[in-house]
């Protein structure tokens, strides 16, 4: 079940869509750049630092795309379980239609079965290749909710989003880790430091983080039946009660008869970090799609904690006092 055969042939965009990529490349120059962390220039819109290709996927989804009743958004800042969070709600949605044995996670990277929403229609320039999707379509994003238009947003659309944040100081490290593997070779890594100093600024692909994580925090405390907020913390420390969780808001709870069979044990486990790494299509180097990255390049660790075996202490609390200021008022907190 892989998503790509779901794509038509790529054609010419419509005359609307050329007009809003035209908009778009007028745009960009005008807006405040920054470094980014791998291979592109970041740009500060809307309040957050975009890739080009994130903006001009915004701005699509803004001025053309159609949501659905049944669509489902899984979102996420870089590195907060990204690939994790797409399957398990993949394996929740299809579970009635797979043979566990036979799964499609043993076969494809997650990062395949929920198609990459601003990414693809970058690349394809236009939204009229998600018409072909069937529902109900499970797209991944790492745009803010901000950007989203109302029509998805609002309490009269029945779009849902799950989110899943985790602790800014895990975040940082693996997505320092994942961008020097991103970076071209031409350029030389990205050193911890400079990382960690343009992390607190806030700028970073999508960032700031703290901004981002609250803008579906905010959401989901707004409209509950809108956007689920997850903790990965949570979802490590009790992924059967985290996947019951996230089945019911899906609105396809488990049956008593999958509780006795033990379907949701068996997502927990074909969805576990040691699962899915060790899945011979995950321990490749080579890249999928338009990707840059092979799939393995997105399992490193998966651990909570592991910012100890690289922040200084003086890291740590700047981080800390950073984090206690952005959240204090607002309810949430990473304890």
């Amino acid at each position: 079940m892989e998503i790509s055969k779901f794509f038509p042939s790529v054609e010419i965009p419509n005359e609307g869509c050329q007009k809003t990529l035209k908009n778009c490349n007028e745009l960009l120059p005008t807006l405040p750049q920054s470094k980014a962390w791998w291979f592109d220039q970041l740009f500060h819109y809307q309040g957050f630092w975009i890739p080009s290709f994130g903006i001009r996927g915004s701005m699509l989804i803004n001025d053309h795309f159609k949501p659905r009743p049944t669509d489902i958004i899984v979102a996420t800042f870089p590195k907060c379980g990204t690939t994790w969070l797409r399957a398990l709600v993949f394996s929740i949605i299809n579970r009635n239609s797979v043979d566990f044995s036979d799964h499609p996670l043993r076969k494809a990277n997650p990062q395949e079965l929920v198609l990459f929403f601003e990414g693809y229609l970058h690349n394809y320039g236009s939204t009229s290749f998600v018409d072909g999707l069937p529902s109900p379509r499970l797209l991944s994003t790492h745009l803010p909710y901000s950007l989203f238009p109302t029509r998805m947003t609002d309490d009269t659309s029945a779009c849902r989003f799950v989110y899943i944040c985790r602790d800014p100081k895990d975040v940082f490290v693996s997505k320092w880790h994942f961008a020097n593997k991103l970076r071209p070779k031409e350029l030389p890594p990205l050193s911890l430091e400079e990382a960690f100093d343009l992390f607190c600024k806030g700028v970073s692909e999508y960032g700031p983080f703290w901004d981002h994580g609250l803008g579906y925090w905010e959401a989901s405390v707004e409209s509950p039946k809108k956007v689920l907020f997850l903790k990965y913390e949570d979802v490590k420390k009790e992924p059967l009660g985290c996947v019951r969780k996230l089945a019911g808001f899906l609105r396809v709870p488990f049956t008593p008869e999958e509780e006795n069979n033990e379907t949701v044990a068996e997502i927990v486990k074909l969805c576990s970090f040691e699962s899915l790494s060790n899945q011979n299509v995950n321990k490749s180097q080579t890249s999928g799609g338009e990707r840059p990255v092979g799939n393995s390049d997105f399992f490193r660790k998966g651990e909570v904690g592991d910012w100890v075996n690289h922040l200084s202490p003086e890291m740590v609390e700047k981080l800390n006092q950073i984090t206690e200021q952005k959240l204090q008022g607002t309810g949430f907190n990473f304890d």
